[in-house]
């Protein structure tokens, strides 16, 4: 296998490399759209914004699908139940997403694998086997939150789930498969743009912005264990392990390398800090008007309906198609990001570049996840919330195994070689290990207490 005419050598870890030591991303086409024209416009020295455009999509995509209908309904609840008091758990979570992102993102550059292929490649397939099932176990029961969400926005327009769901699930199927890289990571920035809807959103809400940045920069403790299994929740849908997976494969299928890493950390930062405001401007709307008026919703589409009297039909609306657009992206994002992993795990080829005119494994997970998803969605009378909500706390008692192993792995020198962790790096990821720990171990500790 060659590389631009350039024969490729082994690493002492065994992963293919570049005589430059730029990694072979080996499951993904090299015709590369955008990233290989941008490449060219930067080789030929025109300006450093082609430099940033050739790299932007990972940090963007995987921060803002973080805000998908179930990170819509936890924000939603978490300001509706709670006011301004548990703030403080969006930008905290912020924080930690940009860091472990960057990780994530800095392992698949360095190695050119995602994360279940590094899994089976540095500790076996065994190992890479059960990182597979735990993100599958994981991420099922948000890929059917997302078409919830879908359904729940087009039920606010009188379109049921039975009909919403199944045409969603069948026009996003035939974006991914039958659309290149390219085309498929522009319609998906686009629809992400739709997420800015829920800042004008949360200004209509005129909330007490002085409480706002008092609660969003004080932590106040829960008082009992509903509150905890609210932090425990929005600590997962914003540092979901499924969206950790996602970013370190897309990195790989774009050919994010080393070298473009500069650049990369601004998108990463970039998407992880809208995705914090967007959260943010949920719970604020609900806080400001449904927490003040002493609603209790269930899920997102509770939320818009219940904003109308209080917050005029404007807000209503924006709440609604935010709803829409974050379901649309994160129902292409989750189960993309399940089906790198699938793919990964059995060491079978993952790219969005892949020949759909032929059986390939990647694909066949993708459409699988996703019709299997709708189709739970479309069953009348299914407690849908209890399994979004659910999810996400999953998620988060998960999320101390995912990165666990993306701290070691980016701090062995063998395998990352000059982009292996510093020591400050790895003190601060540790530190951050036992915050997370400890906020899993307290609802933990709440759950018994309450039991």
């Amino acid at each position: 296998m060659t590389t631009h005419g350039k024969h490729p050598r082994k690493s002492p870890n065994g992963i293919l490399r570049h005589r430059q030591g730029t990694p072979i991303h080996a499951t993904a086409h090299h015709k590369r759209g955008i990233m290989a024209q941008f490449s060219r416009m930067r080789a030929a020295g025109i300006g450093a914004l082609t430099a940033f455009l050739a790299v932007l999509g990972p940090g963007l995509l995987a921060g803002l699908s973080d805000d998908d209908p179930a990170g819509i309904t936890t924000y939603s609840i978490l300001g509706t139940d709670y006011g301004y008091r548990l703030l403080w758990i969006i930008p905290a979570s912020t924080l930690l997403l940009i860091q472990f992102h960057l990780m994530a993102v800095r392992i698949g550059a360095a190695t050119g694998k995602g994360f279940a292929g590094i899994i089976r490649a540095h500790w076996g397939r065994g190992w890479g086997y059960l990182a597979v099932l735990g993100l599958l176990f994981a991420n099922f029961g948000t890929i059917c939150a997302e078409y919830a969400g879908i359904a729940a926005a087009c039920g606010l327009i009188g379109i049921p789930a039975w009909l919403s769901a199944p045409i969603a699930c069948v026009l996003i199927s035939l974006v991914v498969v039958f659309g290149s890289f390219y085309r498929i990571e522009r319609i998906l920035l686009i629809i992400s743009s739709t997420l800015a809807l829920y800042i004008a959103a949360a200004i209509l809400a005129a909330p007490d912005w002085q409480a706002v940045w008092h609660n969003a920069l004080v932590p106040h403790l829960p008082v009992d264990t509903l509150g905890w299994i609210a932090i425990a929740a929005a600590l997962g849908t914003t540092l979901a392990p499924w969206g950790l997976a996602f970013i370190q494969s897309y990195a790989v299928d774009k050919k994010i390398t080393v070298a473009n890493l500069g650049w990369e950390k601004v998108d990463v930062v970039i998407g992880s800090i809208l995705t914090g405001v967007i959260g943010m401007a949920i719970a604020i709307a609900c806080a400001a008007t449904l927490h003040r008026s002493g609603i209790h919703i269930n899920d997102a589409g509770d939320a818009a309906i219940a904003l109308e009297p209080l917050a005029g039909r404007f807000a209503t609306v924006l709440f609604g198609a935010g709803l829409l657009g974050a379901s649309l992206l994160a129902a292409a994002i989750v189960p993309l990001a399940t089906a790198y992993t699938i793919a990964e795990g059995i060491d079978a080829p993952a790219s969005l570049d892949l020949d759909a005119h032929h059986f390939q494994l990647f694909y066949a997970a993708f459409i699988g996840l996703s019709v299997a998803a709708a189709s739970v969605v479309a069953i009348p009378g299914l407690p849908l919330i209890s399994l979004i909500y659910s999810s996400q706390v999953v998620n988060a008692v998960l999320l101390p195994l995912h990165i666990i192993a993306l701290q070691l792995l980016a701090s062995d020198k063998n395998l990352m070689g000059g982009a292996h962790s510093g020591r400050g790096t790895r003190i601060t990821g540790w530190i951050s290990i036992v915050l997370v720990l400890a906020c899993i171990g307290a609802l933990m500790a709440s759950w018994l207490g309450s039991a």
